[in-house]
């Protein structure tokens, strides 16, 4: 049985469905630099763990900077 390995980066689509959210919505909140992402080239990607960490600090009240 062969074992994916875990992603490391998330598409737009993929970022948004994560933190269920639309993907219009992650792009508005990308733009206003709220949530961290990554620019490679012309893509944009997302870090599971960064993603998991704004969220946490969201809750808190906080603002959560990278």
């Amino acid at each position: 049985m062969r074992t994916e390995a875990p992603k490391l980066l998330l598409s737009p689509r993929e970022a948004a469905r994560a933190l269920g959210i639309s993907e219009r919505t992650l792009w508005t909140i990308t733009q206003s630099r709220e949530v961290p992402s990554l620019r490679i080239g012309r893509l944009v990607k997302y870090r599971p763990e960064a993603l998991a960490a704004w969220l946490a600090e969201k809750e808190k009240g906080g603002e959560a900077d990278e």
